[in-house]
């Protein structure tokens, strides 16, 4: 099994926090650290998108994300971010090394530029059409299945 971990960066839904816990256990995530206001079980909002992987999958929380970073990358754990920037690349050219932590930010806001500085990588998911993204929950189940699948 990879070491795979998730970074929940000021995710303000509850059902996206739930919708990820569910995501999550399908990928095999070993840990979904949830940061800042970012909501955690137990909680009926989340428990309505988890269906129940709010159980199985542990979890912590960390007020400061920047704090976490810094304890992963002392315990050598590759940090990645999934946001649109200019630095960022394609997901589908992205080739991960394990063990790492993939970093989804807030549904509006995405993750600070100074958590991004932080990053060993920032990757992002082409987008053909109109809208410019994917909600959080959907573009992490996408990248997710790429990582754990390259």
């Amino acid at each position: 099994m990879k070491e795979f971990y998730v970074i929940c960066d000021n995710i303000r839904s509850l059902e996206n926090i739930g919708s990820i816990f569910r995501t999550a256990d399908a990928l095999g995530v070993l840990k979904i650290f949830l940061c800042g206001i970012s909501g955690k079980p137990p909680h009926h909002k989340i428990s309505k998108t988890a269906l129940g992987a709010e159980k199985t999958i542990a979890f912590e929380y960390y007020k400061q994300i920047g704090r976490l970073i810094d304890k992963l990358k002392k315990d050598k754990i590759s940090i990645i971010a999934l946001e649109q920037s200019k630095d960022a690349i394609s997901c589908l050219k992205f080739k991960p090394r394990f063990p790492l932590a993939l970093i989804l930010g807030n549904e509006v806001k995405g993750i600070s530029k100074a958590i991004l500085k932080k990053c060993d990588k920032v990757i992002e998911l082409p987008m053909a059409g109109k809208k410019e993204s994917l909600n959080v929950s959907v573009a992490f189940g996408v990248a997710g299945y790429h990582i754990i699948n390259f």
